[in-house]
């Protein structure tokens, strides 16, 4: 059983920074990459971030390139999203997830497990 769980969410104004962290149960995690996904409301979750199971290949949607990292501790079962010069648009429930392969993937089918998410509010 692997569970997923975010935290670092919060209300934050623009310009201003957020550091989310996912820590996952199970002695696999580093063998699967991770990765974090958004919802706002009203809209579809779409792919922030990934990372490879070594954390040596990572990926982007355009809208965060530039402002948001992701990296991964496997010593620490956890994933994190640092997110800076944070915008309104960003505002949205951030989920983390565990992919089925090792390879970094920003396709949501590939991930079979999920957290229940954290919300984060940039205020304008």
């Amino acid at each position: 059983q692997v569970q997923l769980v975010e935290s670092g969410g919060g209300l934050v104004q623009a310009g201003g920074s957020l550091r989310l962290s996912c820590a996952a149960s199970g002695r696999t995690f580093s063998s699967y990459a991770m990765g974090w996904f958004r919802q706002a409301p009203g809209k579809e979750r779409e792919s922030v971030a990934a990372i490879s199971w070594s954390g040596g290949n990572t990926a982007y949607a355009d809208s965060v390139k530039g402002r948001f990292t992701i990296s991964r501790d496997n010593a620490q079962n956890t994933v994190y999203l640092q997110m800076n010069s944070l915008k309104p648009e960003d505002t949205a429930v951030y989920y983390c997830a565990r992919s089925s392969h090792s390879t970094a993937t920003m396709t949501q089918y590939e991930y079979g497990y999920w957290g229940q998410g954290t919300q984060v509010t940039v205020s304008s």
